[in-house]
C-alpha cells in the first residue's frame, strides 16, 4: 500500500526520483497516466491489469464511458526507473499535470499520484475546507 507525501524535483531532462519507499512495490515496471484533478497516476503493473479489466468491462456504447477510458489509455505509458531511482515523465504527461519543477508525490493506497506543488497546495487547501462534509459523505460506503 502506498502512503505518504514527498517533495522532490523535476529535473531539466523531465525525470523525477520516485521515493525509495514506493520503488519496492511498483516494481521495475510500472504504468504512468493522465489522472484526475490535474495530476498523473502511477500504477504497479499488477494493479494496472486490474484496472484495465474494469474499464474494459465499461459497457462502450456510452459516450461516458469512452470519453474517460480515451482519457484514461492515450495518456497511459510504461515506465522503468533507472539505476538513480529516477523515472522519466513524457512531455504530454508533464503538460497535464502542469509539472515544472517542485513536485508532491503521494501515495494513495493502490496508485501513487504526482502532483505540481502549487497545484496540490491549492488544491489541499479548497479540500481542507470540505473534509467534514467529504466524511460524512463516504461513511455510506461503509469504511
Amino acid at each position: 500500500m502506498f502512503m505518504g507525501e514527498y517533495q522532490h524535483n523535476i529535473d531539466e531532462k523531465g525525470r523525477i526520483t520516485i521515493p525509495a519507499k514506493f520503488r519496492e512495490e511498483l516494481g521495475e515496471n510500472f504504468v504512468m497516466t493522465r489522472g484526475l484533478d490535474k495530476c498523473l497516476f502511477v500504477y504497479a503493473m499488477d494493479e494496472w491489469k486490474q484496472l484495465e479489466a474494469k474499464l474494459k468491462s465499461l459497457p462502450f456504447t456510452r459516450s461516458d464511458a469512452r470519453a474517460f477510458t480515451r482519457f484514461f489509455f492515450s495518456g497511459a505509458t510504461e515506465c522503468e526507473l533507472d539505476k538513480q531511482g529516477r523515472v522519466n515523465i513524457p512531455g504530454s504527461l508533464r503538460q497535464h499535470a502542469h509539472l515544472d519543477k517542485d513536485c508532491i508525490i503521494l501515495g494513495v493506497s493502490n496508485r501513487v499520484e504526482i502532483w505540481s506543488r502549487e497545484l496540490w497546495e491549492t488544491y489541499f487547501e479548497e479540500s481542507a475546507e470540505s473534509f467534514n462534509e467529504l466524511a460524512e459523505k463516504i461513511v455510506d460506503f461503509d469504511l
